[in-house]
């Protein structure tokens, strides 16, 4: 049975060997060249000394700021081609997914295995698991060679839990990948026809990604609120920590908030602060050091629905005829 399944995609293995082996011609020197300008700038100095702290302290250099800065306008268009892999996951589901066991049925194929001595759980089983262990493959190669191609810029404060950079990074795009697949394979059962299957999976994994990424995740922790005095200097957080700002305003005394999206500063020695004597800069943020955290809690998510697919696929199976 295994045999039979490798025969049935290994067309497909090939297209997804051939994928990496394309990633890892572009990761690979863009990785090393950036870190190799990382070295010749000094920014290991410059991020030993932001330390890991809170706030940037004072020995942190304009000097250091402006080679930071820098680094990352120089490398941020090279960094942005990630926005592409955050496709893989959809075009796993789309085009191995769904015709796992909608091309069968539609061809008619499938009679031939479950008249020959092979059960339906069986022959299941053999496709999903060969398929799915592919799948995890693809997903785990793609994204730790990311997050090592992303580790310079991480560093220096482009922190991981960016969008774009948390979805195609670290172990999500297993959790993506292995939810992709299962909704191909389940709407496969359904439909039973090929189109319709791969339609299926287009209208429903986007919308999950966005609803996850947009609602479910900023609440998976609650974010640390950080409140300054306006009359005091406002210090800047310490960016090489990777904290996620959700969100900055200027509170009264009493939590109103009077500027949303926003901070300021006044005199302490004007006359009632111009009128702002007792507000707040807040900032919301997630700390950094919670990105595997969150990583862990998006991509469990993801399994535990793919786990119901599945279950729903093999249901669907014993309705074939």
């Amino acid at each position: 049975m295994i045999w039979l399944v490798w025969r049935q995609h290994r067309k497909q293995a090939l297209f997804a060997v051939a994928g990496l082996l394309a990633l890892a011609a572009y990761i690979i020197p863009t990785g090393l060249g950036m870190r190799s300008t990382y070295t010749d700038l000094g920014l290991p100095a410059c991020v030993s000394s932001m330390g890991d702290g809170q706030f940037i302290p004072s020995s942190f250099t304009n000097a250091c700021n402006e080679t930071i800065r820098s680094f990352i306008g120089r490398y941020t268009a090279v960094a942005n081609v990630s926005v592409l892999l955050i496709f893989l996951p959809l075009l796993v589901g789309i085009f191995w997914g769904a015709p796992l066991v909608a091309r069968e049925v539609e061809h008619g194929t499938h009679r031939l295995v479950w008249t020959q001595g092979v059960s339906r759980r069986q022959w299941a089983m053999a496709k999903f698991g060969l398929v799915g262990a592919g799948s995890l493959i693809v997903a785990v190669v793609y994204g730790f060679g990311v997050s090592w191609w992303m580790a310079p810029l991480n560093r220096v404060g482009v922190t991981r839990f960016e969008t774009f950079k948390f979805d195609v990074g670290g172990i999500a795009p297993v959790g993506y990948t292995v939810f992709a697949l299962a909704l191909g394979i389940a709407a496969g059962t359904i439909f039973r026809k090929v189109m319709p299957a791969m339609a299926a999976v287009l209208v429903v994994f986007i919308p999950v990604r966005v609803l996850v990424a947009g609602l479910a995740r900023p609440r998976f922790a609650t974010p640390v609120e950080l409140a300054i005095p306006v009359d005091q200097p406002n210090p800047n957080l310490n960016a090489a920590r990777g904290d996620w700002i959700q969100s900055m305003a200027v509170k009264s005394a009493d939590g109103q908030t009077l500027m949303d999206n926003a901070s300021t500063a006044c005199n302490p020695d004007a006359a009632d602060c111009g009128g702002m004597s007792g507000a707040l800069n807040t900032t919301l943020y997630q700390p950094g050091d919670r990105f595997w955290w969150f990583q862990g809690i998006e991509t469990g998510l993801y399994v535990v629905v793919a786990a119901a697919l599945i279950w729903i696929a093999l249901r669907g199976l014993r309705r074939i005829a």
